[in-house]
């Protein structure tokens, strides 16, 4: 029955009450199902990658990020709609097409934290264990309470009259829906997700957030922004190349945002720090520029401030950096360009070196040699005139 081992089956469904659209809102710079489709493509056990969805627009986001499509119908689209009909729909559209697996993966874009390891890891388990089908989890050493029939607060796990020492109790595992690896025959014959025998396969308890309201959304961006990357950081790559940086304005000199008072004047948020990385850089011999599609005089103020000259209002970014190359005269593939929204695709595919702050469109992260910590307007060129001195200089203070 089977021309698969493995397939991994994802739920991006349209509605949402929690977080809005939440699965195709960028999340650390990427649409937050994008983190499993790749953590799945990544996966050696995996063989083929598919998105059931009932709307039009998460199901072209996942064709972009290289996974097939299954349109889910309004009834199992719904809050209430459970795995094993969604699931029963996808298997049986892939029955159609004579593509059913082995087994499957199925996994969740409300957990972003998930590797490909956790996925090849819960699926040997299933395999080497003999088991039916296996769910990831933390361990859990919580105490549990909930209210008899007398509203009278009594112990789930314990003994609220022998309190054990966290040591001495027997460790309880804490179910996190990341993935869930099924056997398809079984699944089939049982019609539930959990077979038997059935097991957990651990994770850290920090990667088992499920993004259901708006504070998980927070706590998966600090957690993504401590532990995850979306492209190689700055030292993780050749900047000995580099003789000139030309940098965007909005979006990496500010935070993107503008301010606009009764009279209709913009101000915008900038960085202390990248007027000094600046001075560093030019110290070095290393001459910066700026060009920006803003017509605002606010930039070519702050470009006078931090003594960097500036093009603005370009409608076409990329042949601005083509001719201010030519006219260095420079060559590009020792320019690092810097910026963060689809304006900038052009200059980021032509300079030898393209960086992205860390909050940059999710459309311009391919583009990217490597990401900065920073985010746009809390230092990114800060940062990269660190980087770039620790390659000229190693074992320098910058």
């Amino acid at each position: 029955m089977s021309n698969a081992q493995c397939i991994a089956i994802i739920p991006a469904r349209g509605g949402s009450v929690g977080v809005p659209r939440k699965n195709i809102k960028p999340l650390y710079g990427k649409p937050l199902m994008q983190w499993t489709i790749e953590a799945a493509h990544a996966a050696r056990c995996i063989d083929a990658v598919w998105v059931t969805t009932d709307d039009a627009e998460m199901a072209a986001v996942a064709r972009r990020c290289g996974a097939n499509v299954i349109s889910r119908p309004a009834h199992l689209a719904t809050s209430d709609a459970t795995l094993e009909d969604t699931l029963s729909h996808a298997l049986g559209h892939l029955s159609a097409s004579g593509a059913v697996p082995e087994m499957v993966a199925w996994l969740h874009c409300t957990s972003p934290l998930t590797t490909p390891a956790d996925i090849d890891g819960i699926v040997s388990m299933v395999r080497t264990e003999g088991l039916e089908s296996a769910v990831t989890g933390a361990e859990f050493h919580r105490w549990i309470w909930r209210r008899d029939e007398h509203h009278v607060w009594r112990g789930v796990n314990h003994d609220e009259s022998q309190r054990q020492m966290r040591q001495d109790r027997a460790p309880e595992m804490l179910e996190a829906g990341a993935v869930y690896a099924i056997r398809t025959e079984a699944f089939l014959r049982n019609r539930y997700r959990f077979g038997d025998p059935m097991g957990f396969y651990p994770i850290p308890a920090w990667r088992a957030v499920e993004i259901d309201e708006p504070e998980d959304w927070a706590l998966a961006e600090m957690l993504m922004q401590h532990f995850a990357r979306p492209c190689p950081g700055l030292s993780q790559i050749d900047l000995s190349p580099v003789q000139a940086v030309v940098t965007d304005f909005d979006g990496v000199l500010t935070d993107n945002r503008v301010y606009v008072n009764t009279r209709g004047e913009e101000t915008v948020a900038c960085n202390r720090g990248d007027g000094w990385g600046i001075r560093m850089l030019k110290d070095q011999g290393i001459p910066v520029t700026c060009l920006s599609s803003e017509t605002d005089g606010v930039v070519t103020k702050r470009c006078q401030k931090i003594g960097i000259p500036v093009e603005q209002g370009l409608a076409d970014k990329g042949a601005a950096l083509q001719k201010w190359a030519a006219a260095q005269p420079i060559d590009l593939a020792h320019v690092l360009y810097v910026g963060n929204d689809t304006n900038d695709a052009e200059c980021l595919q032509a300079a030898g070196v393209s960086v992205v702050p860390a909050d940059a469109a999710s459309e311009v992260m391919a583009y990217a040699d490597a990401c900065t910590r920073a985010i746009g307007g809390a230092g990114v060129l800060r940062e990269i005139a660190s980087a770039l001195l620790a390659t000229r200089n190693p074992g320098s203070i910058a």
